[in-house]
């Protein structure tokens, strides 16, 4: 009982005791976990173990949502875990964990830990370098990051245990931090990013508390490595919600510096409308549960920064085509300082850029050629977005839209005189109709900003 009291005086901080929820007292049933979780959890139980579906999952099914993933945690180690199943392979380095394989799930198995306390798991800012101290639930529910995540079902029992008031956070809305902010933010940066994402995501307020200090401790992104912090951007951008959180990220101070072109890109006359348009087209997309490409969406991000570049060095007199290769480089290079993008997400965003200038050329076979580009359709799209924020002409995008779909007679009427030099062995725009009407048509723009 005295426990109880001090933990509601003292928010945030866990109790060695649940409060167990039964069935009649929430919604979650054994029936809405896949086949695959269930037989984990009952096989860990039959060997004499703990075994609970944790974290998001219970969660969006108390909030009536259907989760993407079913995470379990147990009190067996991963080498008491392995020996259970036939396909189960120990991963991890800084967090060792088990991938059980159950027909085509995969499921994650992990093992219940206890908060680090040797200084050399550590760097200088407070950062956790490794995490495989293991512990009790207890302590496994008060070392995850908020209290709507440190929730653990049952699925044989049908109970939810709740050692930090998670179910009571969730049915309030509320986002809310285990620990002390400071702390818990100095262990992984990345959980400021995690907090607006997430509450952004599931309709939630961020707890006072837990936003007081991510304003003055955003700096300490920086310390992310960048190839986690795309990660992390990635699950942000495709999240179904990316026009808000960014607004989300702004308002709490996170957005400077994570995408180092991002606020200037947003001050520039097009740029806000630009990115409005393109995130608001793919969060349509990713509720609609159709392919989106991390590459076009980096694409329309970092353009006007390109753009900004590309236009300085014309106007200095250099070559249009040279000028634009070079500016994709500065900006990609200036960008992989703060975020790794992946080398083939790179090749496709240069292919995306390089090809508006190829839009402008609407005589002779130009048009038939950049038709049979394998990026044709990223290139059209990110066309289409440049045209609903007024960056080119509008009837460049109706040009482009109505020449994919047309017949041969009317693509041949739609081309402009060809005023460009005669350069010997160019080919017919025959050889290019031909080879066009051979792979099919491209389609409309209903694919939006999905293909790469």
């Amino acid at each position: 009982m005295i426990r109880r009291l001090f933990a509601r005086l003292m928010p945030g901080r866990p109790s060695r005791d649940p409060r167990i929820y039964r069935r009649d007292a929430h919604p979650v049933r054994r029936e809405q976990v896949p086949r695959g979780a269930r037989s984990v959890t009952d096989k860990l139980q039959e060997a004499g173990f703990l075994a609970f579906v944790v974290g998001g999952a219970v969660r969006d099914l108390l909030l009536g949502q259907t989760p993407k993933d079913f995470d379990i945690a147990t009190n067996a180690t991963p080498e008491e875990v392995k020996p259970l199943f036939r396909r189960a392979y120990i991963i991890g380095r800084r967090f060792r964990l088990v991938h059980v394989h159950v027909g085509a799930e995969v499921l994650e198995v992990s093992t219940f830990r206890a908060p680090q306390k040797a200084v050399e798991s550590t760097d200088e800012n407070g950062r956790l370098l490794s995490d495989n101290v293991y512990g009790t639930q207890a302590e496994d529910a008060a070392r995850r990051d908020f209290t709507i995540n440190a929730l653990y079902f049952d699925p044989t029992s049908e109970e939810i245990w709740d050692y930090v008031g998670g179910v009571t956070d969730v049915r309030a809305r509320r986002l809310k931090l285990i620990g002390p902010p400071v702390t818990r933010f100095r262990e992984d940066p990345v959980r400021m990013l995690r907090a607006v994402r997430l509450a952004t995501k599931v309709g939630m307020t961020i707890d006072a508390r837990t936003a007081a200090p991510i304003p003055k401790l955003a700096s300490l992104i920086q310390n992310v490595p960048p190839a986690r912090l795309f990660d992390e951007m990635q699950k942000l951008l495709l999240s179904g919600h990316a026009r808000e959180t960014l607004q989300s990220l702004r308002a709490h101070g996170l957005s400077h510096g994570l995408l180092p072109l991002l606020d200037m890109i947003l001050e520039q006359p097009l740029g806000p409308k630009f990115i409005e348009v393109a995130l608001a087209g793919t969060d349509a997309r990713v509720r609609s549960s159709k392919p989106v490409s991390p590459a076009f969406l980096f694409a329309t991000l970092l353009w006007h920064e390109v753009l900004q570049q590309w236009n300085v060095a014309k106007a200095r007199g250099d070559k249009p085509l040279p000028a634009l290769f070079d500016a994709m480089d500065r900006v990609l290079d200036a960008q992989a300082e703060r975020i790794s993008i992946p080398r083939r997400f790179e090749a496709n965003i240069k292919e995306i850029w390089s090809l508006q200038p190829r839009f402008e050329q609407r005589a002779g076979a130009r048009p038939y050629r950049l038709l049979e580009h394998e990026r044709f359709r990223a290139a059209y799209d990110f066309l289409a977005l440049r045209g609903e924020s007024g960056e080119v002409p509008q009837a460049l995008v109706e040009w482009w839209t109505r020449f994919q779909d047309a017949g041969d007679g009317e693509r041949e009427a739609m081309l402009r005189p060809d005023e460009a030099p005669k350069k010997g062995g160019r080919r017919s725009r025959g050889r290019g109709r031909k080879r066009r009407d051979d792979t099919g048509d491209a389609g409309g723009p209903e694919s939006g900003s999905a293909v790469s």
